[in-house]
């Protein structure tokens, strides 16, 4: 890959006032992308409104910046209600859950990514989760940056690629759950790495996932 990704036109504050924004994630348990990237109950990484199976092996780059936490009230399978804010502010005030909201207000917290590989190259989505396994995946993701910030504010970009694990529930039987794993660092400018290897074109298509 070469300039990787570049966040550095994105007005964004000062790399320095990342960590304690990060680690306040762990406690509470930029503009969001385009696209809704989710894991899907059968341990799928998919985005869009056609569930697009996200291609294994792509890379994805982490807006540090891009992290929000808040709440969101659902109803039956759609969205009645939704307050974010960034890391650095604190969460929002919420007032009564609106009418139909079935668990009324829950946390949420999210992060934006850019791919850097691969099909979806150029790409941008957004990933926001109420579950356990998924917040922790975001705070996991969001205290590795703000070690990595805390060592070297030159590269406080990690580059990701989506995984997956899993766990028995005694009524649900598995639960997937998601991993951002980090490949690489690099800088708010973007970086150079080795070229992907080109794609057969013989290699299968990805399969886009019933909804």
């Amino acid at each position: 890959m070469s300039n990787i990704v570049s966040f550095k036109q994105a007005n964004l504050p000062a790399v320095s006032s990342l960590s304690t924004a990060l680690r306040s994630i762990s406690n509470n348990v930029g503009e969001a992308g385009t696209a809704i990237l989710k894991m899907d109950k059968t341990g799928h990484w998919v985005y869009g409104a056609d569930q697009t199976e996200v291609e294994d092996g792509s890379k994805w780059a982490v807006n540090p910046f891009s992290f929000v936490h808040g709440f969101i009230a659902w109803g039956d399978g759609e969205v009645l209600g939704e307050k974010m804010v960034s890391v650095t502010q604190p969460l929002p005030e919420m007032d009564v859950a609106p009418p139909g909201a079935k668990r009324g207000w829950e946390t949420q917290i999210g992060c934006s990514l850019k791919c850097v590989s691969g099909d979806d190259e150029g790409l941008e989505v957004r990933f926001s989760t109420t579950s356990v396994g998924g917040k922790r995946a975001v705070q996991n993701l969001a205290v590795e940056i703000a070690a990595a910030v805390e060592k070297d504010q030159s590269k406080p970009v990690p580059i990701v690629t989506l995984k997956k694990d899993h766990y028995v529930h005694t009524s649900y039987g598995r639960i997937f759950t998601p991993v951002f794993e980090v490949a690489e660092w690099v800088s708010m400018d973007g970086g150079a790495s080795e070229p992907e290897a080109e794609q057969s074109e013989d290699a299968p298509r990805r399969r886009r996932r019933a909804v």
